[in-house]
């Protein structure tokens, strides 16, 4: 496809859009029409794609992820174990990670986020064994071979087991080497306006994992090089009971002190805030990142979303990580929350609409991105297109409710920046067998 000509995406089956009936046009990587009902576009000289057979959404952002632990799924050491002795089982395993693991491990979650329908996602990478000092570089090259746009953080751990953390010595590090290479990282990788493909943000594992002076440390940086920051909060009773007993605090209280209530930070998890604490969260613009397979999966509860809406926080969706999730299918995790947090509040407050908004405009505040997450004229051209042609789908009636109630899981296409990186439900280029056989290899070479 011809970037600089335009391209009307034609007469879709359902478009989650107002007034678009008829489609989108889109050129030079921005939405720069909405066609509506009984219209044809007024752009000029504009190639039409055929979108009969297709279901039309702003690409889907994810906020949240660990990407390499695609090579921990399943592993039978971490099976139904709550939050904290899940991490005690997995982080020796996750020490003896390579760069080539982290590049297989990293394609997969990547690929995977792709043919769900997502098109912009953020990564949570916080173990740097020796070796693996390279990570987020190693990131933000397989992100420009699949053309996926990214927000990868260089996270960070420096409170291990001896200083009364979770993690082994071996995958944290200090003070000075974290900031240090987040400088580093920031200055090489970070691009700014709505173009941009790779944006890096800071984010410590979390409260308990760091100590103080980095958490404080870490938003003074984040303050002077204008990146965003990230971490998880609230995730488990454990989490607060954790906090109070280290720091004399709740978590929220912890993180205030620390410089980090404002609308710089979103937050992974958000379960176990009470309602006071909500308001804060609104008052300041934080927003928070709902991971619903993984709360379940790790029976950490249910963050209380229509609350967190009413008090003014805006809430995204993520996956989390594969070793919780464990997949990384976004398009899944909309149906997920959509049936969380209906079962929690009712059908007269939460829709498939909702679940939809969470993933897309919801998500696009949570990484600080206005220009994604919706589809509008002045945004950017970034669309997951979804056939309804499985038995799933057979008898269905509203195209859009089809897809989160039937549960689609695999995009036929999907466009980042007016570019198509699926295509016909595949990856160009991508020969996913020998991509599944090298990944799993190295996944065996880590259980060992």
């Amino acid at each position: 496809m011809d970037p600089t000509q335009a391209t009307w995406i034609k007469d879709p089956l359902g478009i989650f859009a107002d007034g678009a009936e008829r489609g989108v046009v889109v050129k030079e990587g921005r939405i720069v029409e909405l066609v509506a009902k009984g219209k044809a576009p007024v752009t000029a000289d504009t190639a039409a794609f055929d979108a009969g057979a297709h279901v039309v959404l702003p690409g889907l952002i994810n906020t949240h992820h660990h990407f390499y632990q695609t090579l921990t799924r399943a592993l039978p050491a971490a099976l139904d174990r709550e939050l904290f002795p899940w991490l005690q089982a997995l982080y020796p395993v996750w020490a003896r990670m390579t760069p080539e693991a982290l590049d297989l491990g990293v394609t997969v979650a990547m690929s995977e986020l792709l043919l769900s329908g997502c098109t912009t996602t953020t990564d949570h990478h916080y173990v740097f064994p020796a070796g693996l000092e390279d990570a987020v570089d190693i990131e933000v090259a397989v992100a420009r071979r699949l053309g996926v746009r990214v927000l990868l953080t260089r996270g960070s751990m420096n409170r291990s087991q001896k200083d009364g953390g979770l993690p082994p010595d071996s995958v944290v590090q200090d003070e000075d080497t974290i900031l240090a290479d987040s400088e580093r990282v920031v200055q090489k990788h970070h691009q700014r306006g709505a173009d941009a493909m790779v944006q890096i943000a800071l984010a410590p594992c979390s409260p308990f994992s760091v100590t103080t002076s980095l958490m404080r440390a870490t938003a003074d940086l984040a303050g002077k090089l204008d990146v965003r920051l990230h971490t998880h909060l609230a995730e488990t009773e454990d989490e607060n009971r954790f906090c109070e007993q280290m720091h004399g605090c709740r978590p929220l209280d912890y993180l205030e002190d620390c410089g980090w209530l404002n609308s710089r930070t979103w937050l992974a998890h958000g379960i176990s805030f009470n309602a006071g604490e909500m308001k804060r969260l609104g008052k300041a613009g934080t927003t928070i990142s709902h991971c619903a397979c993984s709360n379940q999966i790790l029976a950490s509860g249910c963050c209380p979303v229509c609350e967190m809406e009413e008090a003014g926080v805006g809430i995204g969706l993520g996956v989390d990580g594969s070793a919780s999730n464990d997949e990384s299918n976004l398009m899944q995790e909309v149906r997920a929350a959509f049936l969380l947090q209906r079962a929690r509040y009712g059908v007269g407050r939460v829709s498939h609409k909702d679940a939809l908004r969470w993933a897309t405009k919801g998500s696009a505040a949570c990484v600080g991105r206005p220009e994604l997450g919706e589809i509008a004229v002045g945004k950017a051209a970034d669309l997951a297109l979804f056939k309804l042609d499985e038995l799933r789908f057979s008898g269905h009636g509203d195209p859009l409710a089809a897809l989160v109630l039937c549960g689609a899981h695999r995009a036929d296409r999907v466009m980042v920046a007016g570019k198509w990186v699926v295509t016909d439900g595949a990856i160009p280029g991508l020969d996913v067998p020998d991509l599944i056989r090298r990944h799993g290899a190295a996944a065996r070479a880590m259980h060992r």
